[in-house]
């Protein structure tokens, strides 16, 4: 099987090692990108892992769109290629206008860590294909500006058009407007996630393995697509 997920490490990233370890399980090879990288070395998909890209400053995520890896990435994502970002990821996707709206500091303005239970609202983006529709996983989540915000003719485009693909359930952690947890683009090979499926991938480290979904699905998608062989 051939499958080649590339993992962003920008300055400040801290679970790009833990995106890779996700892909291995899933099935895949991790290749390692480099923000200065001026070249996707032939992957088939990308991960934004999270962390504080840049220290966060200026704000989450603004000074990595411009990271020399991301035009590349920019530019490969609007011909199709599946781009996932998690937490960090998330700002910086929608920093460079591959989805919609932004992340804002927590409304209750502390960094949170917990187990977070979401409900799969869409399963037929190129990260969510291997979810049932209405799933309930737990996965784990920590951010310090983790609030989605967006206009409400935003947020109405994203709910009529089915592009919220995950939400919060049991209270809402970070004051999301709608509960959303996670968006994806029109075409469905981009998605941004603010929880961390990344870290639940093995029953050892748990708390589930419920997030291992997300890095199945990409080869389930590209294989369906045959884009990869098996």
């Amino acid at each position: 099987m051939s499958f080649r997920v590339g993992v962003v490490t920008f300055p400040g990233s801290l679970d790009d090692r833990d995106a890779a370890r996700a892909v291995t399980i899933a099935g895949g090879t991790a290749v390692s990108l480099w923000h200065a990288d001026a070249n996707l070395h032939s992957v088939d998909a990308i991960v934004l892992p999270g962390g504080f890209s840049y220290g966060d400053y200026l704000r989450c995520g603004a000074i990595a769109r411009f990271a020399p890896v991301m035009e590349k990435i920019v530019d490969a994502a609007n011909g199709g290629l599946p781009v996932l970002g998690i937490c960090n990821g998330f700002q910086i996707l929608c920093e460079s206008h591959l989805l919609p709206g932004a992340l804002t500091r927590n409304d209750h303005l502390h960094f949170i860590c917990r187990d977070q239970k979401l409900k799969i609202e869409n399963n037929n983006t190129a990260w969510t294909v291997d979810y049932e529709l209405g799933q309930e996983i737990v996965v784990p989540l920590k951010n310090g500006e983790g609030g989605y915000v967006a206009d409400d003719y935003t947020l109405d485009q994203l709910e009529g058009e089915g592009l919220v693909i995950a939400r919060y359930l049991d209270g809402n952690p970070n004051g999301s407007r709608r509960d959303i947890a996670g968006i994806s683009n029109q075409a469905g090979n981009v998605v941004g996630l603010m929880p961390h499926p990344e870290h639940a991938v093995e029953a050892l480290t748990g708390p589930t393995t419920d997030g291992l979904g997300f890095f199945t699905s990409v080869l389930t998608s590209l294989v369906k697509n045959g884009q990869v062989a098996v």
